[in-house]
């Protein structure tokens, strides 16, 4: 909206040009898409595909993950650890922050080619460690919209 000044027939431009904030804020989307997945620095591996609800920005802090890869191995973070030394890490994790239970959650990635037997296991085992909250972490499944249906 233009304000017509009689002052050497000059007008006043009374709007404010968002296209620069637009641009800052796409770009700034586009930072925080391709550094979102590789925040987490860990195994890799393939986590099953299930349609879930993703975690608040709260709970995504600093987490215990344990990781169980395909071959069966256990890892925090990027160490290996045997069956028993997970459990006495998790208890020291404990002792540390001076409880006998953990009161935050501890999450368990397992890839999806793990069998159920060897999950519930570990599972077992955290649990007696003195964990309460244990999550499972899962992938939203890859949907392409855009697919052809086949007859």
């Amino acid at each position: 909206m233009a304000i017509n000044n009689k002052t050497n027939g000059r007008t006043v431009l009374s709007e404010i040009n968002v296209t620069p904030f637009v641009d800052v804020m796409l770009v700034l989307l586009i930072i925080f898409m391709v550094t979102a997945p590789i925040l987490y620095q860990g195994v890799d591996i393939n986590l099953p595909k299930v349609d879930s609800r993703p975690l608040p920005a709260a709970e995504r802090e600093k987490k215990i993950v344990i990781t169980l890869n395909e071959k069966g191995e256990i890892f925090i973070e990027r160490k290996k650890y045997s069956l028993t030394e997970l459990k006495l890490e998790i208890r020291s994790l404990i002792r540390k922050k001076g409880k006998d239970i953990i009161e935050e959650d501890v999450f368990l990635r397992a890839d999806s080619k793990v069998p159920y037997g060897t999950v519930m296991e570990i599972m077992a085992e955290i649990k007696k460690a003195g964990v309460n909250k244990l999550g499972l972490v899962t992938e939203p499944p890859l949907t392409n919209n855009f697919q052809t249906k086949k007859e």
